[in-house]
This record gives structure tokens, sequence and C-alpha cells, in this order.
């Protein structure tokens, strides 16, 4: 009996044993090689790749390596910052097993005073002030195409300088941007058309304005002629269409069919270009108005737009220096975050964008397109014809004079979004025609040409005795985006914001509400009581000093401090009871993830051994 129960201890020892050496094993096999297989079970699939960016993926011609920089030691004390980084990894990480090699990802942590802290700087990261023990700490991505593959002769280098949490919403395409960018051969070409002079004038040494500048740094801008266009080649990824005067049919139906043709149009139109220096009445006796349009198409896309109505906002009006007094301008206006929309990759990270005398756009009633507004009035905006605006160009006070807001949100800029049918179905038939566009083509609408000038973003300092622009507004930047957006593929504009992995408590914000209006109507009940007592108190003091009245006071006083302890005790039971109903929810969640969960997975896998080992039983020899 004692050997017995010797071998069977040796034997469970030695199960015991093997369980643990088979359990290590298959642990660190699954953490190598299933790294790759995961199920995203989030709400809104925050970690499964869009098909925009898997087809960005599947088609690079080359091989890319992306090193990612974060200050490991100097987040120690940021753990928001710390979270957002897991979420970035895990985001390339994904690619990186969707590239099937293509993508290399390196992670760095940039030590102060290091190699990699100044190879960080080196690739056009911008760290930030505020790391532990005052480091500076840096969080950004580097991308680099590799030498020898397809096409590529030598490096190329892009980089994405900071991840803002902010901008969590724009993660995936700021990432697929960058791998869209580095994958291709040569900066993309963008077409201009227009009759203001932004691309300066070389033979009287006037240069660009600022934002074509700013443009000529990221992509080839042609200037094209209006006169002689015939047809917008399918080279020119985006057209900036600004100012159209009196355009001939030629170039109206290049632009249609170019829109037709998936091209990405946007157009600049303005009920007062304020730089436009055509002469109001010429010496023929033709007058200009200084105004812009484009009816055929916009009539085609079921767009309405009003070349002779200007929208004021006094809440939003910039002041101006006039004849040495400061006024505020109602047709200039400063539109801030609450004018911009953030839950566009456009104007996500714009802070302020400068218009004048600008218009608006809306939809015509049988319009089969979807508006979507990038830049908007507030709602103290009101619509007057431009010719007030003029006739007040000395004296903007007197556009103040009857104002009546009415109490709608103007839409400045935006997505026109939707099926385009062609402006000349007379032409149909004509070799290469097409009737109409894909479906979700867009086009991007701007009802101010002021905009792009320079007096309203930039102004020109010196540093160090060379002349530099600076810029006060983010005019440039809105113009510079949409190019950068709009002259990515179509998988590309495909990716649009996703919700942010940070959920908010809403069940925890739904019982503080409740709490909150349990506390508003108790401090409304004390304050209705004491303002009924304090009159009672004074009534009975009318009515003399005698005993009596001095009793009946005492009374009043005494019945108003009880009901006000008993009040204050029931509010303290409200914030008790929602104090016991957050705790609850959180006994209740824990429970779910630490024993619930657990016990369910353990279930699942015990089901599935026994049904594995009822299978083998039964397999004959």
């Amino acid at each position: 009996m004692r050997r017995l129960h010797i071998g069977r201890r040796t034997w469970l020892v030695t199960a015991l044993v093997a369980l643990t050496l088979a359990f290590i094993g298959i642990t660190l096999a699954s953490s190598r090689g299933l790294q790759a297989a995961r199920v995203d079970l989030t709400a809104d699939h925050l970690y499964t790749l869009t098909p925009g960016t898997q087809h960005i993926i599947d088609g690079l011609r080359r091989p890319l390596k992306l090193t990612l920089y974060f200050s490991e030691h100097a987040t120690r004390d940021l753990p928001q910052l710390r979270s957002y980084e897991q979420r970035v990894r895990e985001m390339l990480q994904e690619m990186v097993a969707r590239s099937r090699g293509r993508i290399r990802l390196a992670v760095i942590d940039p030590v102060p005073y290091s190699d990699d802290e100044a190879s960080a700087e080196g690739g056009g990261l911008t760290p930030i002030n505020g790391g532990s023990n005052g480091e500076r700490v840096f969080f950004g991505l580097v991308g680099n195409t590799v030498a020898g593959g397809e096409g590529e002769s030598e490096e190329r280098s892009l980089s994405i300088p900071f991840f803002d949490p902010a901008r969590e919403t724009f993660l995936e395409y700021d990432i697929a941007k960058l791998l869209y960018e580095l994958d291709q051969p040569s900066k993309p070409h963008i077409g201009l058309i227009s009759s203001l002079q932004l691309a300066g004038n070389a033979a009287i040494g006037e240069p660009p304005w600022a934002v074509v500048q700013q443009l000529e740094q990221l992509f080839e801008v042609r200037t094209l002629d209006a006169d002689t266009l015939t047809r917008v080649g399918d080279d020119i990824q985006v057209l900036l269409l600004v100012h159209p005067k009196r355009l001939p049919d030629a170039a109206v139906y290049a632009l249609d069919q170019y829109v037709l043709r998936g091209g990405h149009l946007v157009v600049f139109v303005d009920p007062d270009a304020e730089l436009d220096t055509t002469p109001y009445v010429d010496s023929n006796g033709v007058t200009d108005d200084h105004n812009s349009d484009l009816p055929r198409l916009f009539a085609a896309w079921g767009v309405t737009f009003d070349a002779h109505s200007v929208v004021l906002d006094r809440s939003r009006a910039l002041q101006i220096e006039l004849a040495g007094t400061n006024l505020n301008h109602p047709a200039m206006l400063g539109l801030g975050p609450q004018e911009l929309n953030h839950n566009d990759v456009v104007t996500a990270s714009l802070q302020r964008i400068n218009v004048s005398t600008a218009g608006s756009f809306d939809l015509a009633p049988t319009a089969q397109t979807r508006l979507l507004p990038l830049i908007q009035s507030s709602a103290e905006a009101e619509k007057v014809p431009a010719q007030r605006v003029l006739e007040a160009a000395s004296d903007p006070t007197l556009l103040l004079q009857g104002y009546q807001p009415d109490n709608q949100h103007y839409v400045i800029a935006a997505r026109l979004r939707g099926t385009f049918h062609s402006a000349f179905p007379q032409r149909a038939g004509t070799p290469g025609y097409l009737a109409e566009s894909k479906p979700d083509s867009e086009v991007v609408l701007v009802a101010d040409t002021d905009i792009l000038s320079d007096r309203l973003w930039v102004e020109m300092q010196s540093f160090l005795g060379q002349p530099m622009l600076s810029a006060f507004a983010n005019n440039g930047d809105f113009v510079t985006n949409l190019a950068d957006n709009l002259s990515g593929s179509s998988a590309l504009l495909s990716i649009r914001g996703r919700s942010a992995s940070q959920r908010p408590f809403t069940r925890v914000r739904a019982l503080q509400a409740a709490a909150d209006q349990k506390f508003l109507v108790k401090k409304q009940e004390l304050e209705r009581e004491l303002a009924e007592t304090r009159q009672r108190l004074d009534e009975l003091q009318k009515n003399g000093r005698s005993s009596a009245a001095s009793a009946q006071q005492k009374s009043e006083i005494e019945q108003f401090q009880q009901r006000r302890l008993a009040i204050n005790k029931e509010l303290r039971d409200v914030q008790h009871q929602l104090n016991a109903e957050i705790d609850a929810l959180g006994l209740r969640l824990k429970v779910i993830n630490i024993v619930l969960v657990p016990a369910l997975v353990t279930l699942i896998g015990l089901l599935y051994g026994w049904r594995r080992l009822r299978q083998s039983r039964s397999r004959p020899g």
C-alpha cells in the first residue's frame, strides 16, 4: 500500500510539472506565433483597419520603415499619454501584420542627450515640455522608404511630429496618409485657375500670395489658363478654381467633365472679392461688381449661392483700425472652434479662420447631393445685400443699424458630396462624354476668396534682419489641408474619423445628472422657503415689537432652522444614494470582469477540451 501511495504521489508531481511546462510552452508559442491573430470586440471596431487603409497597405510598391519615438521615462507621470501610446502602437502593429513584411516597425525611447534624441529631432519630430523632471517628451512617427525598393533610388522621409490625443479620431487617417505619401514617387500636381493674381507677377517682381508659396512647398502647382482650357488633365489631382468670372463654355465643360471623371475640385467664389482690381466701371461703361459665381455647374449640382449677398456676424466681428479708431467690422469675421467642423480631418486641428465679405451656400429643394459644412457663421449672423457693405466701407458701424439676426448658421465652406450630373446634357454622344459621376463623388465649395489673401492670416516680420511671414490665423493651413486631403487616393479619402478609445462612463454620468437634478430641486425649495420666511419676519416686524410678535418671530425662526436642517439632511442622503449606486455599479463591473468573464472563458476551454477528448476516444485504435 505504501509503495502504491508513493507511486501515485510521484505520478501526480510528474503530471503537475508536465502541465506547468506545457502551459509555459503554449503561452510562449501563442505570444509569438499567434500575435497577429486578434479578435476586435470593441463597440466601434477601433482596432480593425478600414477597407481604405487595407487597400493602401496592400498596394504598397516599396518597403517602408516606421520608427515610433516615445519617451517612456519622461511620461511615467502622464498616464493619459502612456495609454494613448499603447493605442498608437497597436494600430501600427495591426498595419505591420497586414503588410506581409512590406512595413517594418521599430519603437525607440529617445532618452535625453542620446543619439536617439538627435535622430528624433532630425526626423522632424516636435517634443513638448512637461515630462518628468522637466524632460522633453517625444511622441511621433518617422517613416522612411528603404533604398533599393521598386523605383526608389534614395531614401525619402516623412513624419508625424507629435501624436496629439485630441486627434485620436483621425489616428488611422494620419498614419495611412503618411504611408500613402511615402509610397508616391513625386509631389502631387495641383492645378490653379484664378482671375486674381495669386501666382504673383514675375514681370514686375510681385511674389505669389503666401498661400501659394505654402502650397508650392508640398505640391507641384500648375497655373492653367481658363481662356484656352478645353480639358483638365488626369494628372491634376486637385484643381483650385478661384474667383471664376465670365468663364468660356469650353472651360466650364472641362470643369464639368473633370468632376464627373472623379477629379477633385475646390471652388472659391465671392459676393465681393476685395482684392479684385478690375475697375467697377471700365472705359466702355461695363460694370463689374467684383463678385463671382459658377451658376451653370451649381444648378446641376443642386447648390444655391447668392452672389449679391454678404454674411454679417456681429458676434464674430474682427476689430480693424479705421482713421485712427478701432472698430468692429461685422462683415470681417474671425471664426473659431465653434464655427469649424472638428469632425472633419481638414478643420479638426484648426483654431481660427478669418474671412471677409463672405457669402454662403445652401441646397436647392430638388438637390440629390449632401452639403457637409466645414466653416459656418454663428447663429447671430444676418445676410445683407453686398451693395450695403460697399456703401458702409468708410463706417462699418452703419451695418449694425437695424441689425436683425437670422438665427441661422450660414455655411461658408463645405464639402458637396453625392452623384453629380452633367450641366451639358446636350453634348451627349460627344467622344469621352460622361453624364454623371460615381456615387459619393465630392467637390469643396468656399464662399470667400479673401480667405486666401495675406492680410487675413499672415504678417511680415523681421527675424535676424531677414523678412519672415508669421501666421496669426489658420487660413493657409485650411487650404493646404484641403489640397493634402483631396490629393490622396480614393482609399485615403474613404477613411473617416473613428471613435475615441477613451469611452465616457455614460451610466455614471446619468446617475450624476439625476443627483444634480435632485440637488437643484432641494436647493430651489430651500431658497423659496427662506424667501417666504424672510417675508414673514418682515411682516411681523412691521406689526411692532410686542412680546407676542417677538414670540411669533422666534417660533418662525425655529421652524425655519429645523426645516433647513431637514433639507440639508435630504441633500446628504441624495449624495449618499448617488455614491452607493456608483459603488454598486463598480462592484458589478468588477464581478463581471474579474469573475464572470474568466469563469466563462474557463468553462468554454473545459468544454472544448472535453469535446476533443471524447472525439479522440471515439476514434478506432
